[in-house]
């Protein structure tokens, strides 16, 4: 990626998300002059490892970004919407993990391996999409470009870490409170997670559908440049650590059997096929954790369908539904020599 260094940031470092980002950063090799790690002043004083070093958590303030080429934020819609306009202020691409700008129409929402060619060059904001959406997509791309996907039916089964450290904990408590047969203590979500399933993430609007599930709806449709492509989301809670995943179904305007899709997606940018189900081969969140790739198995057709396939679809929702993507639009933009 050439010797040229940049000064970074990460906003939220201390978070759930902000701990993956200088994770993959320094896996990744990203190629870091000065990092610089930034949350509220309640994490004052703590201390985060980024190559061997010690570097401390600074306060996020409105100076933060003085001489910062690049700031990967994960702190939320409202820190987002205050800050990342000073930051781009002050001359740096804000790479911005919230929801705060992802259907702004200036803004461009980009999954690398999907849409790169959206990225924009100079100090602006581009905007990581939802966790749930970007694994689909990924898996989608190859499809949609063959055969054109006229519908998207999906469900997914996410897992307590998109909701963040809290929920973690809490899902760790419940488990110990029920084998005790203990009453499970309840704070993060309305009921008990633990050996349950909550078809609830995000608020309920007047549709019927949740937050989480209209995002996947506009998220896709702006990602695929396809404001009348049809999608359908149920989004689902489950009492798994890390790892989301999907069962799609798409309906494709030109035939496309399941052996096509599998050749195809064997060799999309991203993507790794586990799909040998007389071998029990399949994806599973256990498969995913600690990877960037999009694991993609359980290809077959839907002959309830013209022209359908389903198929099962699992990522690290921290990783490449969040903290990887982030860093491979960086990545992407140094390659374009856009920073």
């Amino acid at each position: 990626m050439g010797a040229k260094s940049y000064n970074v940031a990460v906003v939220g470092a201390t978070g759930a998300v902000g701990n993956q980002m200088i994770q993959v950063l320094e896996e990744r090799n990203f190629p870091v002059k000065e990092i610089r790690l930034l949350a509220s002043a309640r994490s004052l004083g703590k201390v985060l490892n980024f190559k061997g070093k010690s570097i401390p958590v600074e306060e996020l303030r409105e100076d933060s970004f003085k001489g910062v080429d690049v700031a990967l934020f994960s702190a939320g819609s409202g820190v987002s919407k205050k800050f990342g306009p000073l930051a781009v202020s002050a001359g740096c691409v804000v790479i911005d993990n919230s929801s705060a700008f992802r259907m702004d129409a200036n803004v461009p929402l980009v999954v690398p391996e999907v849409n790169g060619d959206a990225i924009r060059g100079g100090p602006g904001i581009i905007a990581n999409p939802n966790c749930s959406t970007i694994q689909m997509v990924v898996a989608l791309k190859p499809i949609h470009d063959a055969a054109g996907i006229r519908r998207i039916v999906v469900t997914t089964f996410q897992a307590v870490s998109g909701t963040g450290k809290r929920a973690i904990e809490e899902l760790r408590h419940q488990v110990s409170e029920v084998l005790q047969g203990k009453p499970a203590t309840r704070e993060v979500y309305p009921h008990q997670i633990a050996f349950n399933c909550l078809p609830h993430i995000g608020a309920f609007l007047d549709n019927g559908f949740t937050e989480e599930e209209m995002k996947m709806v506009h998220e896709t449709q702006k990602i695929f440049s396809d404001p009348g492509l049809r999608v359908c989301a149920t989004t689902v809670r489950v009492p798994v650590y890390h790892g989301h995943s999907e069962s799609v179904n798409v309906e494709t305007q030109r035939p496309l059997s399941a052996e096509e899709a599998r050749e195809l997606l064997s060799r999309a940018e991203g993507v790794k096929v586990m799909d040998d189900p007389l071998q029990f081969q399949y994806p599973m969140p256990l498969d995913a954790e600690g990877k960037d790739d999009t694991l993609v198995g359980r290809i077959r057709q839907d002959p309830s369908v013209e022209n359908g396939l389903a198929m099962w679809v699992v990522a690290d929702n921290i990783r490449k539904g969040a903290a990887s993507n982030a860093v491979q639009i960086a990545e992407k933009m140094i390659q374009r020599n856009l920073l």
